[in-house]
């Protein structure tokens, strides 16, 4: 009996070990520094710029003044997300509906500082 619960728990305990090695390297990935993200990171945006790419390319999801619709509310989202993340997640069209976008680092430096006012 004592051999089959060890036998039991082990195989929990590699599976466990297994899925956070997993986990672990896919939040790594999705977070992996890379140029495009370096280059938005490393410039000034400016918010009125960002305001016109919003208005063009996300109020029709995410409301005029960013408070949802389609898409959620990205009210205070830089407060709770950071800047590599909302990168990330705006390139990456890992969330259907919403689709993959990569504007120039400049235009998403500015999209992240309108971000930042919302």
């Amino acid at each position: 009996m004592w051999s089959v619960d060890w036998a039991r728990n082990l195989g929990l305990s590699l599976a466990l070990v297994g899925l956070a090695v997993f986990g672990w390297s896919w939040l790594a990935a999705a977070m992996r520094p890379d140029p495009y993200t370096e280059a938005v990171l490393s410039l000034e945006g400016q918010a009125s710029r960002g305001a016109s790419l919003f208005a063009l390319n996300c109020a029709a999801c995410h409301g005029e003044e960013g408070d949802g619709r389609v898409g959620p509310s990205l009210r205070g989202v830089s407060s709770r997300r950071s800047d590599r993340f909302i990168i990330y997640q705006v390139t990456s069209g890992k969330t259907p509906p919403m689709p993959q976008f990569q504007p120039d680092p400049q235009a998403m430096a500015d999209l992240l500082s309108y971000l930042k006012t919302l």
